[in-house]
């Protein structure tokens, strides 16, 4: 793209002809439920999902996948409850839940947050896969769904990720599903008393065209064998 001057000469970004403030996702209809061929992604609510969830996350015999995580893993049933009241209310982070068609109960959650639409930028965060979701096609759809909410029915510009720099799994999930490494900002945030460096990464509006066709490309039934054996990688159909 050629380089843009201002009157004076400097140099300046692209113009944004008809840019307009993007919709706040909790007060536009795109608060709906939204369903693929395995998830289906809806406001999170305690009284429909906190049990299945704690069920879930129960499934796991300690707590190492809350480590990087805002807050501890609630120990009973109604704390649990308790605490996903309290988030439910939020508008940011505006709290998700992911349901498994298969089963109809919610397996996992995440959230949009740092919305901001000015700008035209979301964050999706607060990602809490129970064992049932990780590494699992439900999983990676739940993923393509919240962007392809974000950029085609928000119309936002900016998608980002962000993780603790030493979460390695997050890191990597981040760059499989084809956001770009954008940095670590040191010393970001202190979480549960410890200082946090924090792992940028993003997609923006005109790289989102081709990385859905290689969500699209991967989640097809044609992608795996009958034994549920993927055929082609994430990584391998973007190269």
């Amino acid at each position: 793209m050629p380089e843009r001057l201002n009157t004076y000469g400097q140099p300046i970004g692209p113009a944004l002809d008809g840019w307009s403030p993007r919709p706040f996702p909790s007060e536009t209809a795109h608060i709906s439920p939204l369903s693929g061929r395995y998830v289906r992604i809806e406001k999170l609510d305690a009284e429909r999902h906190a049990a299945n969830l704690f069920a879930a996350y129960g499934e796991t015999p300690d707590d190492r996948d809350w480590t990087y995580l805002p807050v501890e893993r609630p120990a009973t049933l109604d704390a649990f409850t308790a605490h996903t009241r309290n988030i439910q209310l939020s508008r940011d982070p505006l709290h998700l839940a992911i349901i498994d068609l298969a089963t109809n109960k919610a397996v996992g959650s995440s959230a949009y947050m740092r919305i901001d639409p000015a700008n035209g930028v979301i964050e999706i965060g607060h990602v809490r896969y129970s064992r049932r979701l990780m590494r699992t096609r439900a999983g990676t759809e739940a993923q393509y769904l919240f962007m392809r909410r974000a950029f085609e029915e928000l119309g936002y510009r900016r998608y980002e990720w962000k993780c603790d720099a030493l979460n390695a799994a997050s890191r990597h999930a981040a760059e499989r599903y084809g956001f770009t490494f954008e940095g670590i900002f040191r010393q970001a945030i202190v979480v549960k008393g410890r200082s946090r460096d924090t792992a940028w990464f993003s997609i923006i509006d005109s790289e989102w065209p081709r990385v859905r066709a290689t969500f699209e490309a991967w989640l097809s039934p044609d992608n795996f064998e009958a034994d549920g054996t993927q055929r082609r990688a994430l990584a391998d159909l973007r190269r």
